[in-house]
C-alpha cells in the first residue's frame, strides 16, 4: 500500500500518473518505484515555469590567455613546479564519465566506446594511457577518481576491472556516482522509463564536487595532502591529464583555477568562451554573445572573445570547499527522452519531447576570483566525440588521433 505522504506529495505536484502501473508490479518493484519517488526533488518542477526567462549576463570583457608561445618560453619552470606538486601527492585527476554513448548509437558507458579501426582501442584506455605518461614522467602515482552515474556505474566498474584498469594501479582508482534528476515532458509531467522505473538522468557535470563530498572522498583527499583537482571529460581522447606544465603555470600564476582553451576556428564556432563577467572569470556560451562581441577584434586583428574551453579544468581544493555552499544555476535542457505511454509501451522519440535538469561545471568558474586561461594546440589536445559523423565526431577524432601518431 502506498503511504499517504507519497500520494499527497504526488498530488501536490500533479504527478500521480507515476503510480499508474503500481498495482501490477511485484512487491520488490513497488518498493523500488516508491524509493525513487521519495528521492525526487520535486522543487525542480517549479523552475519549468520560468524556462523561457534567459539568464541575464553581467558586463562582459575579454580575458587574455597564456599563449602557446608564452608557455613555451617558461615551459621547463612550469613543468618542474607541476612535477613537484605531483610527487608531493598534491594532484588528483577527476574523470567525468557519467554518460552513455546513446548519441553515438552505443548503449553502454561512453568510455567503453571502441575508437579503433584495425584494433580495439577504448576511450577509457586512451585516457588512462595519457595519465600513465605523467605517472612515468613524475615517477609517482596520483589518485584517479572516476565519476559514474546510476545508469552506468556497475558496467563501468566491471569493465575497468576486467581490463585491469589498463595498467593503472588499482589502489589509486576510486569511483563515485553523480546524482540523478527526473526527466519531464513539456507539460511538466515526469516520465516513466519502465512500469517500476522513473526516467532519471545524470544531473550534469557541474554536480561532480558535491557528489565527491557526499561520497566522503574529499575528506580522503585532504588526508592524503591533495591540493589540486584536474577534471576532464570522457569524450576527448587527446586531452592531456594532470599535465605538469598546466599545473605548474597555475601554481606560478597564483590562480584558484585554470582552464585549457583553444583558439576558435571562426567567430561563430559553437564553443563556450572564457572571458570576464563583472570583472570575474566566466564562461559564456556562443549563443549568449551578441553579434558585435562575436566579431570584435583587437588591434592585431585577433578575436577578442577567442578562447574556447575544452572541459579540462584545474581547481584548488581549498577554494572549492569555500564556495561549495553556493548554489549553481540549474540549466533546463531540451532532449529526446524514451518513455512509457499510457498503455505501458516504450516510445523512442525521434524529436525532442521534454526537458532534463543539469548543473554545469562552467558555472563554477564564475565563483572564482581568478582563472588562468591556458592555450593548447587544438590538433594535439582537442578531439571531442559527440556525434557519429561530421564535426566533433568519432570520424573526426579518429583522423586527429592518427595525425598524432596513434595507431588505430
Amino acid at each position: 500500500m502506498v503511504a499517504q505522504s507519497i500520494i499527497d506529495k504526488l498530488s501536490q505536484y500533479d504527478q500521480l500518473h507515476l503510480l499508474k502501473f503500481y498495482d501490477d508490479l511485484t512487491a520488490s518493484q513497488q518498493e523500488h518505484l516508491l524509493s525513487q519517488i521519495e528521492r525526487i526533488d520535486f522543487s525542480l518542477l517549479d523552475l519549468l515555469q520560468n524556462r523561457q526567462a534567459k539568464s541575464v549576463k553581467g558586463k562582459l570583457a575579454p580575458l587574455n590567455a597564456l599563449t602557446i608561445a608564452e608557455i613555451a618560453a617558461n615551459k621547463e619552470v612550469y613543468r618542474e613546479l607541476g612535477l613537484t606538486a605531483i610527487r608531493q601527492h598534491q594532484v588528483a585527476a577527476i574523470l567525468l564519465a557519467g554518460g552513455q554513448g546513446t548519441r553515438l548509437g552505443f548503449e553502454k558507458p561512453k568510455g567503453m566506446l571502441n575508437v579503433g579501426i584495425d584494433r580495439t582501442l577504448y576511450l577509457f584506455q586512451l585516457l588512462i594511457g595519457n595519465l600513465l605518461e605523467v605517472v612515468q614522467e613524475a615517477a609517482a602515482w596520483l589518485p584517479l577518481y572516476i565519476m559514474t552515474s546510476e545508469k552506468n556505474h556497475q558496467d563501468t566498474m566491471e569493465f575497468l576491472a576486467e581490463q585491469n584498469y589498463f595498467g593503472y594501479q588499482k589502489e589509486y582508482v576510486f569511483f563515485f556516482q553523480q546524482e540523478m534528476a527526473p526527466s519531464v515532458a513539456y507539460d511538466g509531467k515526469i516520465y516513466l522509463e519502465k512500469p517500476d522505473e522513473i526516467s532519471l538522468s545524470p544531473n550534469g557535470n557541474g554536480g561532480w564536487f558535491t557528489s565527491l563530498q557526499k561520497a566522503g572522498l574529499v575528506r580522503q583527499m585532504k588526508q592524503q595532502g591533495v591540493k589540486w583537482l584536474n577534471i576532464f571529460s570522457v569524450d576527448n581522447p587527446l586531452q592531456r591529464i594532470a599535465d605538469p606544465v598546466f599545473i605548474g603555470a597555475t601554481v606560478q600564476q597564483q590562480c584558484f583555477c585554470a582552464a585549457k582553451v583553444v583558439k576558435k576556428t571562426e567567430p561563430q564556432e559553437h564553443v563556450g568562451v572564457l572571458c570576464l563577467e563583472d570583472d570575474k572569470p566566466s564562461i559564456v556560451e556562443y549563443y549568449e554573445l551578441t553579434e558585435e562581441l562575436i566579431h570584435s577584434r583587437d588591434a592585431k586583428g585577433d578575436l577578442l572573445y577567442n578562447w574556447g574551453v575544452i572541459l579540462n579544468y584545474l581547481f584548488q581544493l581549498e577554494k572549492l570547499e569555500a564556495i561549495s555552499d553556493q548554489q549553481l544555476p540549474l540549466h533546463i535542457v531540451e532532449k529526446k527522452i524514451p518513455y512509457l505511454d499510457e498503455n505501458g509501451i516504450c516510445i523512442e522519440p525521434k524529436q525532442p519531447n521534454g526537458y532534463k535538469f543539469e548543473l554545469l561545471v562552467l558555472d563554477m568558474i564564475h565563483l572564482m576570483e581568478n582563472c588562468l586561461s591556458f592555450e593548447v594546440e587544438r590538433e594535439k589536445e582537442f578531439a571531442p566525440i559527440k556525434n557519429p559523423t561530421g564535426v566533433d565526431s568519432l570520424e573526426s577524432a579518429r583522423k586527429l588521433l592518427q595525425q598524432n601518431g596513434i595507431e588505430l
